[in-house]
Parts: C-alpha cells; sequence; structure tokens
C-alpha cells in the first residue's frame, strides 16, 4: 500500500484520470483497442517482447487481430496529444526555469527491406563490438523536460520519425518551436519568466539551432568537439586602431580560440570551482561572447544575405573521475546567452549533466515497455507504437507517488517518490482500478475467412533502398552544377 495520505492520493488519481480521458479523446480511430493497449503495456508482467503478447493480459480484452489493425488502420490526433502533454505540471531546474532536452534514438531494423523509410543509424558497440556500427533503422527526434537533481524521470514531450529527405537540425528546429508555442499557449510559461533552456548533445550544431530557433524565448545549450576552432569577440575600432596603427580594414571576427591550444584562450571572464560526490571537484571557466567563423558551406549555403555572427558564452568543464571510472576529458559547452555570471555557468553545467537523465528514459522504453520490439511494416504503425509508449511512461509519471514498492528480495528499499518508473510500473495493475477507463466493451464478432488455404500472394510487397533519398551540396559550385 502507499505511504501517501488520502488527499495526495486523490489528487493523483484525478490527474492520472484526467489524462487518461484526454488520451483516449485523441484516440479518433480504433480507439477502445488502442487505449487498452497501452493499458496492457503498463499491467503486464516483465518487459514487454512483442505487442501480440500484450492481447494475453487481462486488461486487454480484446483479439490479436484487432490489436494488428488498430497499429495498422488507427488514427492519433497528434497535435492535439502534444497539448495535452504540454499542459502537464512541467519540472524546473533549480532556478525555475523550464529545461528541455533534445535527442535522437534510434528503431533498428537491419533485417526489414520491405520497410520503408529506413537509414543507416550510428549506434555504438553492438553485438559486443567495440567500434562504431551504421545499421539500418529508424530514427526518433525526442524532446522532454527534465527535472532537477539526480533522477530517472523526465516528462516526454514529443517524438518525431526523421524521413530520408529531412535536414536533422531543420526538423528539430521546427520540432522545438512547436513544442515551446504549446508550452506558452498551455500556460506553461508566461512573459517575465526566465528563458527556456534547451540542452543538445554534440550532434547538433548549437551556434546553428541558436539561429533556427531565434525569436522564441529560448536558450540554446549543446556540447562542442574538442576540435573545434571558434572566433573571439570582434574588436572595437579603437582596439584595432591600438594595435594596427598602420590602419587597413577592421577585421569581422576577432582572433582564433583553439580548443586544443591553451595559449589561445586567454583569461575567463568567470571561472568556478566545486565539489560533486560523483564527479569530485569540477572546475568551469567561461569565455563571453565566442562565435563561429560562419561560410557560405553546407548548412550555409543557401543563406542570402550576410552571414550572421552568432556570439554565445563558451564554459570549459573539468572534472576528477567519471562514475564509470573512464578517462574525466574536458568538456565544452556553447550557450547562446551572453554576459554570464559564475552563477549562471553553474546552473548551465549542472544542467547539461541532467541531460543524460534522458539515457535512462531511452533504456526503460526499450528493455521495459519494449518501444523497439514490434516488428512493424509501415513508418505510421511505427508512429503509433511510439505515441502509445509515451502515453504510457507519462501515466507512470503521474502515478508515481501513489505507487507501492513491490520490490524484489534482492533490492533496497527506497522512499515512494525515489521509485524509478520500472518499480513503478509493477504496482500500476493495482493503481488501475482506481482510474478512469474510458474504453468501451468489445463487440462480439467473428473473424474473417482469410486467404484461402494452399493459395499463394500474387502481390509481392514492395522492397525499399536504406538511406538518404536527397544529396545536399557542400559548397556554391557544386549546388550550382546541379541546378544546371
Amino acid at each position: 500500500m502507499s505511504l501517501l495520505p488520502d488527499a495526495a492520493l486523490g489528487e493523483a488519481f484525478v490527474v492520472a484520470s484526467r489524462i487518461r480521458e484526454d488520451l483516449f479523446d485523441c484516440l479518433t480511430a480504433r480507439g477502445d483497442e488502442l487505449f487498452e493497449l497501452t493499458d496492457a503495456l503498463l499491467c503486464a508482467d516483465g518487459a514487454v517482447s512483442a505487442p501480440v503478447d500484450l492481447t494475453l493480459v487481462a486488461e486487454h480484452r480484446r483479439g490479436h487481430g484487432a490489436m494488428y489493425d488498430a497499429l495498422n488502420c488507427g488514427n492519433i490526433d497528434v497535435p492535439r496529444l502534444r497539448q495535452v502533454l504540454a499542459g502537464l505540471p512541467m519540472p524546473q531546474a533549480a532556478d525555475g526555469r523550464l529545461v528541455l532536452a533534445v535527442d535522437i534514438s534510434h528503431c533498428l531494423r537491419p533485417d526489414a527491406p520491405t520497410s520503408a523509410d529506413r537509414l543507416f543509424c550510428h549506434v555504438y558497440g553492438r553485438s559486443g563490438r567495440t567500434s562504431d556500427q551504421f545499421i539500418p533503422g529508424r530514427p526518433y527526434s525526442f524532446v522532454a523536460a527534465l527535472e532537477s537533481g539526480r533522477t530517472s524521470w523526465c516528462q516526454l514531450l514529443d517524438a518525431v520519425r526523421l524521413g530520408p529527405e529531412d535536414d536533422v537540425a531543420e526538423v528539430t528546429a521546427v520540432q522545438v518551436r512547436r513544442i515551446v508555442t504549446d508550452l506558452i499557449e498551455m500556460g506553461r510559461w508566461h512573459a517575465g519568466d526566465r528563458d527556456i533552456l534547451i540542452v543538445f548533445d554534440a550532434g547538433y550544431d548549437a551556434p546553428r539551432m541558436a539561429h533556427l530557433l531565434d525569436g522564441l524565448p529560448v536558450e540554446v545549450l549543446g556540447r562542442m568537439r574538442s576540435d573545434r576552432v571558434m572566433r573571439r569577440p570582434t574588436p572595437t575600432l579603437k582596439e584595432y586602431a591600438l594595435s594596427y596603427p598602420q590602419g587597413g580594414r577592421p577585421p569581422k571576427h576577432g582572433k582564433d580560440f583553439r580548443f586544443a591550444k591553451p595559449d589561445t584562450w586567454g583569461d575567463p571572464d568567470a571561472a568556478t570551482t566545486q565539489v560533486n560526490d560523483r564527479y569530485g571537484t569540477a572546475h568551469a571557466m567561461a569565455w563571453d561572447r565566442i562565435h563561429p567563423r560562419l561560410t557560405t558551406r553546407s548548412a550555409w549555403i543557401d543563406h542570402t544575405g550576410e552571414l550572421p555572427i552568432i556570439e554565445g558564452t563558451l564554459i570549459r568543464l573539468q572534472v576528477d573521475r567519471l562514475p564509470g571510472g573512464g578517462d574525466p576529458l574536458p568538456l565544452w559547452l556553447w550557450s547562446s546567452a551572453t554576459g554570464l555570471t559564475r552563477e549562471d555557468v553553474d546552473v548551465r553545467w549542472q544542467a547539461f549533466l541532467r541531460r543524460f537523465d534522458l539515457e535512462h528514459t531511452f533504456r526503460m522504453i526499450k528493455q521495459t515497455l519494449g518501444w523497439t520490439r514490434p516488428k512493424l511494416h509501415t513508418p505510421e504503425a511505427g508512429d503509433r507504437w511510439t505515441w502509445l509508449v509515451i502515453a504510457a511512461h507519462t501515466q507512470l509519471r503521474l502515478t508515481r507517488e501513489a505507487a507501492a514498492d513491490l520490490r524484489r528480495p534482492w533490492e533496497k528499499p527506497v522512499e515512494p517518490a525515489r521509485l524509478t518508473p520500472a518499480r513503478v510500473r509493477r504496482g500500476f495493475r493495482n493503481l488501475r482500478p482506481h482510474l478512469h477507463c474510458p474504453a468501451h466493451a468489445p463487440k462480439p464478432a467473428t473473424p474473417g475467412p482469410g486467404r484461402p488455404l494452399g493459395s499463394r500472394n500474387r502481390r509481392p510487397t514492395a522492397r525499399y533502398d536504406v538511406g538518404k533519398t536527397t544529396r545536399r551540396p557542400e559548397s556554391i559550385i557544386e549546388r550550382d552544377s546541379l541546378r544546371g
């Protein structure tokens, strides 16, 4: 039984029941089956190995045919569901701001030549190997709201499948812009609040993301490669005249700032030192108004007009040790905000470390909820399954304070507020009777005859190539040659 008072339990059940009703309203086709499939995800014993096994769960009252029909032919009102998720109470950082993490996770399908829209996904150490590999699959861009402190929880807000013709940065910018707009419309951000902090990993170009998200009340924080070369602030005319009395054309950029050469760094504008129980002593140095020198190549090849100067704060973090025992290499971060104080610098690098909480969520939805287990044929069916998994994870988060700790004999007891998503799921079957279930009872039906016995399929399934279908030019000469 739960240790929470009855009032807290009632509030948790009311909020979760309301979200379940909103979820059911978003299921516009085959809604009863999709809703019961979500409940089966939450009430199944152990990890999900295949969707067909969920049809044997007591909470699933329909057959396996209805389950396949719902995934293949059902419909989810995704824009409405996004607003429902954006309207939930959002976790906040230590300074009261919203922190959103963006990352890509892959649903690998290496042996599915009849599945469309597969890309080569970059994975690490698969099948016991230590080298990087590129495996066919479908990448999804996830956005989640992070909590403060060490936790394995976060609030999933959106998931977008990346197609063969998509530019990752442009699709992610549209995704983040849509989420921020929903948060503002649902009253989770008001004028005068601190800017929403968007955290990216090294796979994104942070200055470009800041340019694409210009006009929103957001601050971009991204990890930079350790071999980057950026530029210092543009010197004023007085500074240039003192440095070059012989005259000449004033430069557009300052001197080089090479990450790998400390003699180019100069004195930092802010420096902090903190002692952490997981990382030891953490030293952070920050340089203000550091920007990249953009050229008309690659992502900026179609930019019209003069290339912008995107200034921000560069942060270098060095710790004594890592929790896994690896070599603690320095971490370079770039923030689109300028003029940061020492306290602001600490908030930024601590918020970036919280980004790794999203990795716990990826492991949970893959290993426990079985996000990558179904062998669905069409990409649209994979999208429906993905949103059902997000809906299931959201219900776990809303009922975590009311869940009992059904721990194994070898597991340590923890406080109710510190239960992991997998341990909350163990007791969800006991919480479900207290929640509203809008799904209707199944109607009796007779299965169809199917294909006649002994007949062959005379309509072979189409096969699709793997990889990008659009090649983007890397230079102006290449772009003009392709257009001509």
